[in-house]
């Protein structure tokens, strides 16, 4: 499946009908950077994994350990990792991030932004609390590198969709002084290129949830080959030398290179629920679908006052109102499904949206706004 440039008779004839389950919904869906609409897809590989477990028993292990496998490949190929086994699959940003922080030693000093997502400041903040790490944070806007030990960086700010302007110069300063880079590339994986490799990336977190349509729980961790000596606490036996030998040497061997940071007993239908969505992000190419975004944002601000439609924004774009959540409500009620984060209104159209949707919605918040309904 390949298009030169995504337009909507193409998308409508090619792309359209693999997701025809959600699309039969009445709504004008503009969460698209919030949780992702699934392929149809989806279903059949999950009933693949339960079907196994149905007629094999643990011989399901088999499937389920290829599709773990499928997930890493597929990741890998989107983010530009060197091989697939940099991938560590995870239930959330979050787990990957604890794995990080649990493999430095003594109590490392963290530089962080005020802009990342609840669950990674959260975390820092509990690990500062409890006296496992030091921590600072600076604005996401002015951001300048100083002396620490692990640097965690969104690529992309949540609120906002501001990209972040100088991811490589900031790795570029903190390996030089030492220090290692964790990006949260959540809000970038699948809609913007990426490449972890060229980046130089020590570690990076992202996930399905959103623009990779798999659902919640399909994260992962990317590990730099030169970590995967690093020992982390987060830890279990699918990390063993030999996972079903049942051995116990000492000191304990680890899986060689990425497998060893895997953990304990995996969930083994979260891969299987991303696979069908990493495959067309993939098939469209990340370039192209960046394309038809960068499109679509300029339409939606040629009938509105929105912020983030350019090419220094993500996939979403924003428009800052003092009752955001107010008029994301009233537009639900509208059949136009937005969110808010504090006063910003976040819109995200996607190839799934055509253009009479985001017309109609734009003219549904044009309305709300002028009639100071909310």
């Amino acid at each position: 499946m390949s298009a030169p440039r995504l337009d909507e008779a193409w998308l409508a004839r090619h792309v359209w009908p693999r997701f025809s389950r959600v699309l039969a919904r009445k709504e004008i869906y503009l969460a698209n950077h919030s949780l992702g609409r699934p392929p149809d897809h989806v279903a059949e590989e999950l009933r693949a994994a339960i079907d196994a477990w149905y007629s094999e028993m643990d011989g399901a292990w088999d499937l389920w350990i290829q599709g773990r496998e499928r997930f890493r490949s597929l990741v890998s190929q989107l983010v530009a990792a060197p091989r697939a086994d940099c991938i560590v699959p995870k239930t959330s940003a979050g787990q990957g991030l604890r794995a990080v922080l649990n493999a430095l030693p003594g109590k490392p000093r963290v530089l962080t932004t005020d802009a990342e997502f609840d669950s990674i400041d959260f975390i820092l903040r509990i690990y500062r609390d409890k006296g496992r790490i030091e921590l600072k944070a600076l604005p996401f806007d002015s951001f300048r590198f100083e002396p620490c030990d692990l640097v965690v960086l969104s690529t992309v700010a949540f609120r906002t969709g501001a990209i972040f302007p100088s991811v490589k110069n900031v790795i570029e300063k903190a390996h030089a002084s030492g220090a290692l880079v964790l990006l949260d590339v959540y809000h970038h994986a699948g809609v913007l290129p990426l490449d972890l490799a060229a980046l130089d990336a020590d570690f990076a977190v992202g996930g399905s949830y959103k623009y990779l349509r798999g659902g919640p729980g399909a994260c992962w961790l990317y590990v730099h080959p030169r970590h995967h000596g690093l020992r982390t606490l987060d830890t279990g036996w699918f990390a063993k030398e030999d996972v079903f030998a049942y051995q116990r040497p000492e000191p304990p061997r680890f899986a060689a290179r990425g497998d060893a940071w895997l953990e304990s007993t995996p969930p083994v239908l979260a891969p299987f629920q991303a696979l069908a969505g990493l495959e067309i992000t993939l098939q469209l190419g990340v370039e192209r679908i960046r394309e038809h975004n960068l499109a679509q944002k300029a339409l939606l601000k040629s009938f509105l006052p929105i912020e983030g439609e350019g090419e220094g924004h993500g996939a979403f774009v924003t428009l800052r109102n003092a009752k955001a959540k107010a008029l994301s409500a009233e537009l639900e009620k509208k059949g136009v499904k937005t969110d808010a984060r504090g006063e910003y209104l976040r819109i995200c159209p996607d190839y799934l949206n055509s253009r009479s949707e985001l017309e109609a919605a734009a003219a549904h918040i044009a309305g709300l706004i002028e009639g100071e309904r909310v």
